[in-house]
C-alpha cells in the first residue's frame, strides 16, 4: 500500500473533552472529532492549536444582570513538555512559544502553543479564544500559523499537507512562501505556487460579512506580513486582506462543510480569481464520543431501543433538575435546542405564533435550550435573555441551561425526543449537533439546511420545516418557515408521539441507520485522504 501523506491539522480551537476548555463551539468540536477519527483510523495526522490559558469563556445568568460572562484561568496536569520553544516576531519583539503534547483523549497527536512564558512581555496572547480586539487576534493567528509550521520544524515531523480549518491560519501559508524564498531562493510567484501544492483549506462560514478581514497597515506593524510586501499581501488577500479570501488562493484545493455548502460558497466567492476550487465534503461527527452505547446495541430491537431511550431521557430530565431545580415529565414530547446565540438561527421561531405556542406548550411540549454568546456579543446575549424570557412565561415547561460545554450536548443529543434546528437556509454551514441527535435516535424536526438536506426522509427517520424556501426577505422567510414549523408540529410530529410509537421507534431505527456510518467523522476523514490529501492537481 502507497504511504499516506503525513497531515498537520490547524484550528484554532479543539473540543477534545468537556473539561478541556480551548474550544468555543462547533468549529473546535469538529477539530476534536476529526483527530479522533484520525486516531481510530491509524492515519498520520498531527493537529496544531494553542493552549488557551482561559479559553472561551464561562457564561452565567444571573437575575440582576441577565448573561454576564467570567474567565477563570484553567490548569492542566496531562500536558506532556515536548521540550521545543520557537520564536515569532510580533510587533517588532521575539516572542516564545512553548510546545506541549495531548495525546489522552485517544485523538491524533495534538500539539499546542503556549506564549504565557517569563521571558514574553506578551505573555497573554494565549489568554482568551477570539477575545479582545484586531491586533490581539492578528497576534494569536500569527501565534498558530507561523509558531505552528515552526513548532513542526523543530518537532521534527516532515509534513506533506497542511489543512487550515478556517481562515485562522493562513499566516502559515505566508510562513511557507517566506521560507521558500528566504531559504531556497524562489522568486515570489515560484514561492506561492510551491507553497500551494502543499495547502488545503476548509471554509465554514457561509455569510461574507463573518469571513475576518484585516486592514493592511495592521499586518504590517504586526509583522504578519514576513518580509513580503504591501503588493505581495494585496495578490495574496486583498485590501483589506481577507482570510478566506488568502487561504482560497493559498490552497491547492478548497471545500465546503455540507453539499448545500459547497454551492453557497462557489457562488460566495465566485469574484475571487485565481481561487482553488471548492468542493463538498459534509462534516461528520465521531460516533464512538457521541453515539450512547447502549442505544446502538438496542437499536434492532423496537422494544428495547424505546426502554433504553426512556432510561437515558431520565438521565437527562435528572441532570436538567440538578442544574436548574426544574423538574420536567419523562412521558411528554421533549425539544431539545442548543446552538451558538446567532440570530440566523431564529432560537426563538417556535414562540412567534403565540396562539399555537400557548396550545403546544400548554398540553403537548417541553424544550430544553442550551446556548452561548460570544462574549462582545450584544445580539447574542440578547437572544439568551430572550429564551430566559420565555422560561418564566412557560414555567416547568421551558427550561435554559446556562455555560453550554460538551457535556451539556452529549445529554441533549441522547436524551432529547426531537431536535430542533431551525436556521434560515442557507446559512447553516452543516450544523453537525444533528448528526449526534440522529445517531441516538432523536429525531430531527429541522429546515433542509446544512446536512439535513443529504440526510432527511421526511417522516420516515425525521421531518423538514419549509421545503427548502429561500428568500432574500427576512420577514417572509421566517413568517413562511413558522406556519411550516407550526403545522409540522401540530399534524405531524405530536400525533406521532402520542398515537403512534410503532411508527415513531421505526423512525428512530430508520434515523440511526440512515446517519450512523454516511455522516461519521471517520467517512470524513477518509473522503479528505481521497479528495484533497492524496491527489495533487485539483486548479481550476
Amino acid at each position: 500500500m502507497k504511504k499516506l501523506p503525513t497531515v498537520a491539522y490547524f484550528s484554532m480551537e479543539f473540543g477534545l473533552d468537556s473539561n478541556f476548555k480551548i474550544y468555543a463551539g462547533g468549529l473546535g468540536i469538529l477539530a476534536g472529532d476529526y483527530l479522533k477519527a484520525a486516531k481510530d483510523l491509524g492515519y498520520p495526522v498531527v493537529g496544531i492549536g494553542i493552549l488557551w490559558k482561559q479559553g472561551y469563556n464561562k457564561q452565567i445568568v444571573t437575575e440582576e444582570y441577565g448573561v454576564i460572562d467570567a474567565f477563570p484561568i484553567y490548569r492542566y496536569n496531562f500536558l506532556k513538555d515536548t521540550g521545543v520553544k520557537v520564536k515569532v516576531r510580533i510587533r517588532n519583539r521575539d516572542v516564545y512559544c512553548k510546545v506541549w503534547k495531548v495525546d489522552n483523549f485517544e485523538n491524533a497527536d495534538l500539539y499546542l502553543l503556549d506564549t504565557d512564558l517569563p521571558e514574553n512581555a506578551d505573555r497573554w496572547i494565549t489568554g482568551q479564544l477570539y477575545g479582545w480586539f484586531g491586533e490581539e487576534r492578528v497576534a494569536q493567528e500569527m501565534v498558530l500559523g507561523i509558531g505552528g509550521v515552526r513548532a513542526l520544524k523543530e518537532l521534527g515531523i516532515k509534513v506533506d499537507v497542511y489543512h487550515f480549518n478556517e481562515g485562522h491560519a493562513v499566516f502559515a501559508g505566508l510562513e511557507l512562501v517566506r521560507h521558500y524564498m528566504e531559504e531556497k531562493g524562489f522568486s515570489f510567484e515560484q514561492a506561492l505556487s510551491k507553497a500551494r501544492e502543499k495547502i488545503v483549506f476548509t471554509t465554514h462560514t457561509p455569510v461574507e460579512a463573518g469571513n475576518e478581514t484585516h486592514p493592511l497597515r495592521l499586518l504590517m506593524y504586526m509583522g504578519a506580513n514576513l518580509n513580503l510586501t504591501e503588493e505581495q499581501l494585496v495578490y495574496i488577500g486583498g485590501a483589506p486582506f481577507n482570510m478566506t479570501v488568502a487561504a482560497l488562493r493559498l490552497a491547492r484545493i478548497s471545500n465546503a462543510v455540507s453539499d448545500l455548502h459547497r454551492v453557497t460558497a462557489n457562488a460566495m466567492w465566485a469574484h475571487v480569481d485565481r481561487r482553488s476550487r471548492i468542493i463538498g465534503i459534509t462534516n461528520g461527527v465521531h460516533v464512538g464520543t457521541w453515539a450512547d452505547s447502549r442505544i446502538l446495541k438496542s437499536r434492532h430491537n423496537p422494544e428495547k431501543l424505546w426502554q433504553t431511550h426512556t432510561q437515558i431521557k431520565r438521565e437527562l430530565l435528572d441532570f436538567v433538575e440538578k442544574r436548574t431545580g426544574i423538574k420536567l415529565k419523562e412521558d411528554v414530547l421533549t425539544i431539545g435546542f442548543a446552538r451558538r446565540a446567532a440570530p440566523y438561527k431564529r432560537s426563538d421561531l417556535i414562540f412567534r405564533d403565540k396562539e399555537a405556542a400557548d396550545k403546544m406548550f400548554k398540553n403537548d411540549l417541553q424544550i430544553i435550550f442550551a446556548g452561548k454568546s460570544h462574549p462582545l456579543d450584544d445580539t447574542g446575549k440578547e437572544i439568551v435573555n430572550n429564551i430566559i424570557a420565555m422560561s418564566k412565561k412557560y414555567p416547568g415547561k421551558v427550561v435554559f441551561l446556562e455555560d453550554y460545554d460538551m457535556e451539556i450536548g452529549k445529554m441533549l443529543t441522547r436524551g432529547c425526543d426531537i431536535w430542533l434546528n431551525n436556521p434560515r437556509r442557507p446559512l447553516e454551514a452543516c450544523g453537525t449537533s444533528g448528526m449526534k441527535a440522529a445517531m441516538n435516535g432523536v429525531l430531527n424536526v429541522s429546515t433542509l439546511d446544512g446536512w439535513w438536506p443529504e440526510a432527511c426522509q421526511h417522516g420516515i427517520n425525521g421531518w423538514q420545516i419549509g421545503d427548502g424556501f429561500e428568500s432574500k426577505d427576512e420577514k417572509e422567510q421566517d413568517s413562511h418557515d413558522l406556519k411550516s414549523l407550526v403545522n409540522v408540529m401540530q399534524n405531524e410530529v405530536i400525533p406521532t408521539y402520542y398515537k403512534n410509537r410503532d411508527r415513531w421507534v421505526k423512525m428512530m431505527q430508520n434515523s440511526i441507520e440512515s446517519t450512523l456510518e454516511k455522516f461519521s467523522a471517520e467517512r470524513m476523514v477518509k473522503e479528505y485522504y481521497e479528495k484533497m490529501y492524496i491527489q495533487k492537481s485539483h486548479e481550476d
